[in-house]
C-alpha cells in the first residue's frame, strides 16, 4: 500500500534524491576531461547527446551512465533499505520523480537542466527493470534507425506508461504511485521536447553525432 509523508524519513529520502538528480554530470565531467561547458555549444543542453557533439565519444559515454545511475540510485535504496524506515511505494514513486526533476532543475546548476532521458531511464530501470529494458531497447531501436536521438526519446516516452500498464496492469492498483510516477516522468519529457517535435516536423533536427556546429537543439 502507499505510504504517507508523515514524519521525517520520507522527506528526507526526497530531498536527497533531489540533491543526487541535481548532479549535471554533463557539466561535471567535461569539467573534469578539459571540454567546453555543453551550456556553451551545440542545443546548449547539459546531456549526454550534446556532450557527444564534441566529438569526444567517452566524455558522451560516462554522462550517459552517470545520469542513468543517479536516476537509479535513490529508487534502489529506498526499495531495498526504505521498508526499516516504513517508506512504501508511495516515496519510492516520490523518489524517483525528485530525482528525475532534480536532473530537469539541479539546484546545484541555477535549475537550468536537462532533458531527463537517461535519468528517467536509471529511475525506471530501479521502478522495474523489465520496464527499464523495454524502454532502453525502444530508444535504441528509434535512434538506430532514424538517427534521432531526439525521436528516439519521444518515442520512448510515449511507450513508457503503456509498457507498465500492460506489462505490470495486474498490480495497477497497488502500485498505482509507481504508474503515476512513471506517467509523470513521461508528460514532462515531451514537454521538455517540446522544441525538438517542432524542428522534426520543419525538417531541421539534427542527427546523432552531429558536431558542435550543427543548428539543431
Amino acid at each position: 500500500m502507499p505510504d504517507s509523508l508523515s514524519g521525517a524519513a520520507p522527506w528526507v529520502a526526497l530531498l536527497l534524491a533531489y540533491a543526487v538528480g541535481s548532479l549535471s554530470f554533463a557539466v561535471v565531467v567535461s569539467r573534469l576531461m578539459g571540454l567546453a561547458d555543453p551550456r556553451t555549444y551545440g542545443s546548449k543542453n547539459p546531456g549526454a547527446t550534446n556532450v557527444l557533439r564534441s566529438g569526444n565519444k567517452a566524455a558522451a559515454a560516462l554522462t550517459l551512465l552517470l545520469d542513468a545511475v543517479k536516476g537509479w540510485l535513490p529508487v534502489w535504496a529506498v526499495a531495498r533499505w526504505g521498508g526499516a524506515w516504513g517508506l512504501g511505494d508511495g516515496t519510492l514513486a516520490l523518489v524517483g520523480l525528485a530525482a528525475f526533476l532534480g536532473h530537469l532543475f539541479p539546484v546545484f546548476f541555477r535549475f537550468q537542466g536537462g532533458k531527463g532521458v537517461a535519468t528517467a531511464a536509471g529511475v525506471l530501470l530501479a521502478f522495474e527493470p523489465w520496464l527499464g529494458v523495454a524502454v532502453i531497447a525502444s530508444w535504441v531501436l528509434i535512434a538506430g534507425f532514424f538517427r534521432y536521438s531526439s525521436l528516439a526519446a519521444i518515442v520512448a516516452a510515449v511507450f513508457a506508461p503503456l509498457y507498465y500498464w500492460f506489462g505490470d496492469g495486474a498490480a495497477w492498483d497497488v502500485r498505482a504511485p509507481v504508474g503515476l510516477a512513471v506517467a509523470a516522468m513521461s508528460v514532462l519529457l515531451l514537454w521538455r521536447h517540446a522544441g525538438n517535435i517542432q524542428r522534426l516536423l520543419a525538417g531541421q533536427e539534427s542527427k546523432i553525432g552531429a558536431k558542435k556546429g550543427s543548428p539543431s537543439r
